[in-house]
């Protein structure tokens, strides 16, 4: 048999022209659509094993591409004739549905039928509000009275008694529009934390961020410029996530379930407002260099501290000062670990320093500081002057005030190096259970004033995300979350503290008056052995003459409210042990008292109360504050408040609830029913 010849078995010709392909100019009728192109133009059934050559293969590529475009065209012509119809004329009316309609007219107001020429026509939006709120159909072109309609929707109450048909004539056109709108709104409202201005009103801004709608719009034009527009997030979006992250404390995870959108993606959303608000909010809101002195001592000094501590010669710039604290985790840098614990808190934590005006205006944030013995408030505040923290001594003056509480007593001498003056309440000597009577006063006049900075820190702890322990990877962002929530308070919270003029100035010469005065009482009291002498006294009788007072009064008498407030919580403890109130038998005008001290289980303070038939003469107390006389302690004021104005108003005494019955106590045991069980036992 004869082989075949080898160059017979290297013949591909090309199926159409028959002639010889070269290997990189030949390529099998693999596809459907090939072969199919070959046997519709030319005739020629085709297998997948024969071959085409280059220049017959670029033919059908050539006639797809030219099939591609007309299906293109063709599919546009039919998007264009979709849009002509939807935009074509409305069908006529010709479905009827039990739906109330307001008549149509455009001559008139449809809702208090005055009529034009000064007439609106009624917005889109406020045409299906009606429909969505109260199922009343507003024919399109309907028009009414300017003053009905504000934003796009209808003032509250103006659609309540207007007069409408029971049954609506409509066309599919308007059926559509009103399906599309409702699938609108059912989209928009599964999705409704997306802060948008139209999504959100204000008592939800507030809810959710803790500022107003018209305060985030301000607030998000400081921003706008430095954070990404992303997919998944718009800048108003990042920023409401910020401010609900700061004041619920919510986790990453529960914040991604509630927005739907990955954790990492609001790590970044964070990260970015954060760097904006320090870049372009909070240099414009905090710190010594944003504000001048003059405008700190004519918009937030209080009149009351410029009177109890100012120059009269010229005014001054009177500060609190006081450290706040944010919990953190335990570190695993051991080293860390010791400086960040607080012996005093027991707990790790940092101290941020707060700066504020006598309104609760924060004027600086330093820090935060470490927590050990050495970053006390003391050597936090020497570290603030050495180091000139903010230009420090530049922008505060000679004989300005700052105020501060027993924990910067060794900062005293350095404060007066630099000429400023320290107001501090007063310490107890050693050996000494009771200050005197007129250090007891000065310290009054003190506290009367510092009590803003612990107000202060309490509303830095409303954003819950500061009142929660941090962990360790946050360390680093504290400062910055601190400032960026007291600049927020800053621009749009109200004043912690202001008072009127006249009545601050009218409190301070009261209280400097009576801070230059002695306790009589305390000095008849210890003359007269009346704390020893048990039977000189009765238990007053329930018709006791005692001076009826409101509020008010015992107010005047406190010199503030916050012994006001634990008046409550004091008589219920009374009331339910066995002190009664004594009354001396040669003293009828004066009462003895023994009460509980609300943190020491094992101490009880003696207090002494001179009163008239008509007013409160004198009193005296034992505890460690009680023989002041600018003011009272709660302890007298809890007594004056129950004789004088409590037992008048027995409402007044309800909101103060015991919870022991809801819960088990280990060293009560029933006696009785061991005893039973020993018994059946025997």
């Amino acid at each position: 048999m004869e082989k075949p010849d080898k160059c017979s078995q290297k013949f591909y010709p090309c199926i159409l022209g028959k002639k010889r392909t070269k290997p990189n100019d030949r390529k099998k009728c693999e596809t459907v659509g090939m072969r199919r192109f070959l046997r519709r133009n030319f005739l020629v059934e085709a297998s997948s094993n024969d071959i085409l050559c280059n220049k017959c293969r670029h033919k059908f590529y050539k006639q797809q591409q030219t099939t591609s475009a007309k299906i293109s065209s063709r599919e546009t012509t039919q998007q264009q004739n979709y849009q002509q119809q939807k935009t074509a004329v409305s069908s006529p009316p010709s479905i009827s549905l039990p739906l109330h309609r307001t008549a149509s007219s455009h001559a008139y107001c449809f809702i208090c039928r005055r009529p034009g020429p000064k007439l609106i026509v009624v917005p889109s939006s406020a045409r299906f509000s009606a429909f969505l709120n109260k199922e009343i159909i507003i024919p399109p072109g309907s028009r009414c009275c300017p003053s009905h309609v504000e934003d796009g929707d209808f003032t509250p109450g103006v659609l309540l008694d207007i007069n409408t048909l029971d049954s609506s004539l409509l066309n599919r056109t308007t059926i559509l529009e009103l399906i599309r709108k409702i699938r609108e709104y059912a989209l928009k409202s599964s999705s409704k934390f997306t802060f948008d201005s139209s999504s959100m009103n204000s008592c939800d801004d507030v809810t959710l961020t803790g500022i107003t709608k018209e305060n985030f719009d301000d607030l998000h034009k400081s921003i706008a410029d430095d954070v990404r527009n992303t997919q998944n997030r718009h800048p108003r979006m990042s920023l409401g996530i910020f401010l609900l992250k700061l004041r619920s404390g919510m986790s990453y995870q529960l914040l991604s379930t509630i927005f739907g959108i990955s954790k990492s993606s609001l790590r970044r959303a964070m990260k970015s407002v954060r760097s904006a608000l320090m870049k372009n909010f909070v240099p414009n809101n905090l710190g010594l260099q944003h504000i001048s002195r003059e405008d700190i001592i004519e918009k937030h000094t209080r009149p009351l501290a410029q009177e109890l501590f100012g120059n009269i010669n010229h005014q001054q710039v009177i500060v609190v000062l006081d450290g706040t604290y944010i919990y953190i985790q335990k570190s695993s840098n051991f080293q860390f670990q010791r400086r960040s614990y607080s012996i005093h808190k027991g707990r790790s934590l940092l101290k941020p320093m707060v700066v504020v005006s006598t309104d609760g205006y924060f004027l600086s944030i330093v820090g935060p500081y470490l927590a050990d013995y050495k970053n006390n408030d003391a050597s936090i505040l020497n570290h603030m002057l050495k180091t000139n923290v903010e230009d420090l001594k530049s922008w505060f003056k000679d004989d300005d005030v700052f105020i501060v509480d027993r924990g910067f007593r060794d900062a005293i001498e350095v404060l007066e190096e630099f000429g400023i003056k320290a107001q501090m309440p007063c310490l107890l000597g050693k050996g000494e259970r009771q200050m005197s009577t007129l250090d007891a006063n000065s310290s009054r006049l003190v506290t009367k004033i510092r009590w803003v900075v612990e107000a202060a820190n309490s509303r830095i702890k409303h954003w819950k995300y500061l009142a929660h322990t941090l962990p360790t990877n946050q360390i680093p962002y504290i400062g910055d979350y601190v400032r960026i929530v007291c600049a927020i308070s800053n621009k749009y919270y109200k004043p912690l503290s202001s008072g009127n003029v006249d009545d601050d100035i009218a409190l301070a010469a009261k209280m400097r008056h009576l801070s230059t005065q002695i306790n009589t009482l305390k000095t008849f009291v210890e003359e007269n052995s009346l704390d020893k002498r048990s039977v000189n006294w009765d238990v007053a009788p329930e018709s006791l003459v005692f001076p009826k007072l409101d509020e008010e009064e015992i107010r005047n008498l406190t010199c503030g409210v916050y012994q006001l407030k634990l008046c409550p919580s004091y008589v219920q403890e009374y009331l339910d042990g066995d002190v009664s109130i004594l009354l001396h038998k040669e003293f009828p005008g004066l009462i003895r008292v023994k009460l509980q001290s609300r943190h020491i289980s094992s101490k009880m303070y003696l207090l002494w109360i001179q009163f008239s038939e008509s007013n409160i003469t004198a009193w005296y107390c034992r505890c460690r504050a009680g023989a002041r006389v600018v003011g009272v302690c709660s302890h007298i004021a809890s007594v004056i408040w129950y004789l004088g104005f409590a037992k008048h108003n027995v409402e007044s005494m309800h909101g103060v609830q015991d919870w022991s019955d809801f819960v088990m106590d280990a060293a009560v045991i029933d006696e009785s029913s061991s005893s039973d069980e020993s018994e059946k036992e025997e």
